[in-house]
């Protein structure tokens, strides 16, 4: 087992909840009304940026089931699947409304959540979110890249990954990054169907919605942005020209602009 860790979690109080038998931690810190945070397709870079929210609100970061600290379920094969999660676990927790933001595969699961209980969503904040497809905005040739490339597609500096991905990352690591992979890749399997289902619905989405995009994004290009917006005419799309994928971790920008919108 990998101990490399590049982030802190002092300061955020740490719960595990059971939900339908899976063990799923949770993280929280601040004061204020409650605002929820989905993470992305990997855990690795921690969320020590939500710090700059907890002055302002009780941000509640949860952990997907396999992901992180959290257990595998292996009912769970779909977006939809999540999202009874999510429903479990907010009852658990009592909340009942709340401020919802999300990131890349976070995102689109904020995005699905929404969709589905919207009188609990107060605002909502996207962060590059996965779901639609273009053909301007074709996605990275993973399959043959070298692994050693994908951690420079996710920030504009690459010192700043330095610290979260090690170039001497051990197998451990390493082995974590694969299990999350393979739990995102069990999710987002059907792209393109995907895509046609997402577009047939978003214009339903009637939350107050912030979408945010780094100028710089090589993983979803930052010309998706024009696609939600188109879809999404009443949301507030905002690029941050200087920021990548992992926007709300590398850009204080960011950060502000969605913690002044939620």
């Amino acid at each position: 087992m990998s101990t490399q860790s590049g982030y802190s979690t002092e300061g955020f109080e740490r719960n595990e909840h059971v939900v339908d038998g899976v063990r799923s931690v949770v993280y929280s810190a601040g004061n204020g009304p409650p605002v929820v945070y989905f993470h992305g397709g990997g855990t690795f870079h921690g969320f020590e940026w939500a710090r700059d929210w907890t002055d302002r609100f009780r941000v509640i970061l949860p952990i997907h089931p396999g992901y992180g600290g959290s257990a595998d379920d292996p009912d769970i094969t779909s977006l939809a699947d999540y999202v009874v999660h999510y429903t479990a676990l907010f009852e658990a927790l009592g909340l009942m409304r709340f401020g919802l933001a999300g990131a890349s595969l976070g995102g689109r699961l904020a995005t699905e959540f929404t969709l589905t209980h919207e009188p609990m969503v107060k605002r909502l904040v996207l962060a590059a979110p996965a779901g639609l497809m273009a053909a301007d905005c074709p996605p990275p040739p993973y399959a043959t890249m070298d692994p050693r490339d994908i951690p420079k597609m996710l920030v504009a500096d690459p010192a700043f990954i330095a610290r979260f991905w090690p170039p001497d990352a051990d197998a451990g690591f390493m082995a974590a990054r694969a299990r999350e992979q393979v739990a995102t890749a069990r999710v987002l399997a059907d792209g393109e169907a995907a895509d046609r289902k997402l577009r047939r619905r978003l214009p339903r989405l009637k939350v107050p919605t912030l979408v945010l995009w780094g100028g710089q994004d090589h993983v979803l290009l930052p010309g998706l942005a024009k696609h939600w917006a188109k879809i999404l005419p009443s949301a507030t799309v905002t690029l941050i020209e200087e920021g990548c994928h992992l926007l709300l971790d590398e850009s204080p920008r960011a950060r502000a602009i969605a913690a002044d919108f939620l």
